[in-house]
């Protein structure tokens, strides 16, 4: 194929390339981790003491009997890894050209992500 012909609807499309909505997830998941890294900052500027418990309650205040502090963490979390799903894939995509490889090192980064998720929940839900 010569350059004249990737032009237009013929054009040669390599990468990852998920467009729009890839684009507008991360900057929402960027958008919840700034907002909960500023709770986190009110609620830790606020406390009197710092030590176990008064750190413990940044995380586990309630609202109305609702574990508000847990839900919060978790909203945070799960952006995190999510952003972090995109990213890691994306450079994959974009600079692993084996497939074979690139299918192993995605395997091992949704892996590597679930055990993250796994572990967070068995901490901060057993609080």
């Amino acid at each position: 194929m010569s350059t004249q012909e990737r032009i237009g609807t013929k054009r040669l499309v390599v990468g990852a390339h998920y467009g729009t909505i890839d684009f507008i997830v991360q900057r929402v998941t960027a958008i919840i981790m700034a907002v909960y890294t500023i709770v986190l900052l009110v609620g830790f500027l606020f406390t009197s003491e710092i030590n176990f418990d008064s750190w413990r309650h940044l995380f586990t205040f309630t609202c109305f009997g609702f574990p508000l502090g847990q839900t919060l963490a978790t909203l945070a979390f799960f952006s995190v890894v999510w952003h972090a799903w995109i990213g890691v894939r994306d450079i994959w995509m974009d600079y692993v050209r084996s497939v074979g490889l690139r299918l192993c090192l995605q395997v091992l980064t949704i892996l590597w992500l679930v055990g993250t998720v796994v572990y967070f929940a068995k901490i901060l839900w057993s609080l």
